[in-house]
């Protein structure tokens, strides 16, 4: 009985990450992100369509897992981090992002929506770049990504407060750039 327990709530997770990823992708789909021309106008600082999914995204998520965390319903559990994973997995997310015009997520989407570019060229970098990666991992991970190690705390352990202290005004802030963006017809 205890394994049939273990093996609902493992699937029941899979389950609902499956059902958020349907959603996720669907309002990418829907709100342009998917589109290329969107994608190549927010690197112009043109159209910021892909700006305002990904801060409203950000809001929703943070509010959303804060409130949970706060009724018992999730625990956080943050992996550590670096200045040096940042760094590099920056240039390799922005270099590809550059070269191609899609993201991991906005890959997926397009690859849905039909787009050989994003299929061909998307998930070819994808899957080559993570073949890369791991080969070379055993040596970065004992020498560039554990630079500037911060551990894996969120930023209301960091400051030793209460975990609202930090998101309601990073919460009004996203808000606040929203609205900017908004106002400016961006």
């Amino acid at each position: 009985m205890d394994t049939q327990n273990k093996n609902v709530k493992k699937y029941g997770k899979l389950i609902w990450g499956l059902v958020f990823g349907i959603v996720f992708g669907f309002l990418l789909q829907k709100g342009g992100a998917t589109k290329y021309d969107v994608i190549l106008g927010q690197l112009l600082l043109t159209d910021f369509t892909v700006l305002k999914i990904m801060l409203s995204a950000s809001l929703v998520g943070m509010l959303g897992i804060y409130f949970m965390r706060s009724l018992g319903l999730v625990q956080l559990n943050p992996k550590s981090g670096s200045l040096g994973i940042n760094v590099i997995g920056g240039l390799i997310f922005g270099v590809g992002f550059a070269v191609l015009g899609y993201c991991p997520g906005t890959i997926a989407g397009a690859i849905g929506n039909g787009y050989l570019d994003a299929l061909l060229g998307g998930l070819a970098g994808i899957l080559i770049g993570s073949g890369i990666f791991a080969a070379f991992y055993p040596k970065l991970s004992q020498g560039i990504l554990k630079k500037g190690d911060f551990g894996n705390q969120t930023l209301p352990e960091l400051f030793k407060v209460n975990a609202w202290i930090v998101v309601v005004p990073v919460a009004v802030l996203m808000l606040l750039v929203l609205f900017l963006i908004e106002r400016a017809g961006l």
